[in-house]
């Protein structure tokens, strides 16, 4: 049953559209504020499909993802009683909270690590504008988490280019039945 090896090859197929880039862009706006799946998972094959194209493409995410911050800061800053009582009832409660401790105790450094690392960005941003972190450091923060994240997602993409993209289509059903075993593991573990 070839399932991950369709997938892969529609994922190529979307990275090549012509309306990629701004379906990137979309979603790098909406990972920074409110939706939960990273622009990693289009930027990645986009960068593979046209390594020429891959640093324009990594700064579009990195513009979209910081003006998405900005939306979540506002969300944070001036609608956060709206959203409360979702987020109380979600999982991401506990990581807001822990955002909030991480902006308390380390400030820009925070919005450093979060932008860069797959730590849920969105729970940051909000939580910066609840604390009422300065506005130009969180800007910078972002734009050097974010670009630092997207920059190295697609230049190790374009590194491996069309190579890469042919080895990752070789051994992407091995690796999405690794992926969904190690899930299902995790789940059993865990529960």
């Amino acid at each position: 049953m070839n399932i991950f090896t369709g997938l892969y090859d529609k994922c190529m197929q979307w990275a090549r559209h012509r309306y990629a880039l701004w379906y990137l862009s979309g979603l790098s706006f909406a990972e920074s504020s409110f939706f939960p799946i990273p622009p990693d998972v289009m930027l990645a094959p986009m960068s593979m499909a046209k390594p020429g194209s891959a640093m324009r493409y990594a700064l579009v995410t990195t513009l979209a993802s910081v003006i998405g911050g900005l939306f979540g800061y506002l969300i944070g800053a001036f609608f956060f009683e709206w959203i409360e009582p979702w987020l109380q009832q979600s999982h991401y409660w506990d990581k807001y909270l822990h955002g909030r401790e991480w902006f308390e105790r380390w400030g820009l450094w925070a919005i450093l690590v979060a932008g860069f690392s797959p730590i849920p960005y969105k729970v940051f941003t909000i939580a910066a504008g609840t604390l009422g972190m300065s506005l130009p450091l969180f800007v910078l923060g972002s734009a050097l988490g974010r670009g630092g994240r997207f920059f190295l997602v697609a230049g190790l993409m374009a590194w491996g280019g069309e190579r890469m993209e042919s080895t990752l289509r070789a051994w992407v059903e091995w690796l999405g039945w690794l992926l969904v075993l190690l899930v299902l593991a995790a789940y059993f573990y865990f529960s």
